[in-house]
């Protein structure tokens, strides 16, 4: 029976990428040894961090002006990487989540931190409008997709001081304005690459205003200067990533990504506002994640949950359960997923409400 994978992260990645990358892992660049264990210094592992930074730049039309760099330490670390750097009086905050929540926290270790707008008072289930940003705030802050209560900010917002976005769970599913960000982060483990390697698109020119001493490692500009290599950089994710990036052009880039994501999300999310047994957990369609569709049981059907979540993980619908801060269940469209997979999960819904 055929699998299909809707795990929130980590999470399903191209064929592409697991067949190529287990391919270098018994025979890198014909070099004969594995990519686990050659240097990172390699001629031929430098030109995979080459190859990568360009290809990011190509894909998301990044200009002039601004480095890709990988790190390890996850999005947590940048947490606090981001206020430890460019933080130097006040930061502002959109709170949109746990993430958000996580991140607003470690901002306040190092200066005044302003929440312009939070969902909290409704369990995250909608994306606030209508906040006025501070324009004395070194920086404003927003995390565009909610893995776990999906919501999703689908536009590139104005902002009148640097905009800093975590872009974790979904990076390559869109176009995006770089040029309207002073700061990208993410971690790999949802659209990119196995967990282990953490992206960062950053403008120069916001590096260097902060007082405080950095640590050597916590300083973005060490990463600059040293090309991703001042430390052993996470050699098999940084691979794994380039064979998503290749993946992603061959599929044609991230505006063809948005249209196949834009049809998966509204198949699904069609099939949840159809059927009698289930409800999106986002009442708002121009808040609701394409990455990650969160839904529960219908009112009057809630004792049907654990029985949909056995049929459904029978016929090979793996990774559906429900955040616990939620419940009921999610599904992660991801690029990698294909339609195929969306249409199985509506196939099940539809049988499971036939029993009913």
């Amino acid at each position: 029976m055929k699998k299909h994978n809707f795990y929130a992260g980590p999470s399903i990645l191209p064929q592409y990428t697991i067949e190529n990358t287990a391919n270098a892992l018994h025979d890198f660049a014909g070099m004969g040894l594995s990519l686990m264990e050659i240097s990172h210094r390699s001629k031929q592992f430098i030109a995979v961090v080459e190859e990568a930074q360009a290809l990011f730049k190509e894909l998301l039309n990044i200009p002039e002006g601004y480095s890709v760099i990988f790190l390890g330490g996850g999005a947590s670390t940048q947490f606090c990487m981001v206020p430890y750097n460019l933080l130097g009086k006040k930061a502002a905050y959109l709170n949109t989540g746990a993430w958000s929540k996580k991140a607003i926290k470690e901002a306040k270790i190092f200066g005044e931190v302003e929440i312009v707008a939070t969902s909290e008072d409704k369990n995250f289930n909608y994306i606030p409008k209508g906040f006025t940003i501070p324009k004395d705030a070194d920086y404003f802050h927003i995390t565009t997709n909610n893995t776990i209560f999906g919501t999703e900010i689908l536009h590139d917002i104005d902002s009148p001081v640097p905009l800093v976005a975590d872009m974790s769970s979904d990076i390559f599913s869109r176009p995006v304005d770089v040029s309207k960000y002073a700061l990208i982060y993410g971690g790999a483990q949802k659209n990119l690459a196995p967990a282990g390697v953490t992206f960062v698109i950053v403008r120069q020119d916001v590096l260097g205003k902060v007082d405080r001493p950095i640590p050597t490692m916590l300083k973005y500009q060490t990463h600059i200067d040293k090309e991703s290599m001042f430390n052993t950089p996470p050699v098999v994710p940084i691979y794994a990533a380039l064979q998503t990036l290749k993946w992603l052009k061959e599929k044609g880039g991230v505006a063809e990504m948005e249209k196949i994501n834009k049809n998966k999300a509204a198949l699904l999310y069609g099939e949840i506002d159809r059927n009698k047994l289930f409800r999106a957990t986002v009442p708002n369609p121009a808040d609701r994640s394409r990455m990650n569709v969160c839904f529960v049981m219908n009112e009057g059907y809630e004792a049907h949950e654990k029985a949909f979540n056995d049929f459904a993980t029978e016929r090979g619908m793996i990774g559906i359960k429900g955040h616990r801060d939620v419940g009921g269940f999610r599904a992660s469209l991801y690029n990698a997923l294909p339609l195929e997979s969306v249409e199985a999960l509506i196939k099940v819904m539809q049988d499971f409400e036939k029993t009913i």
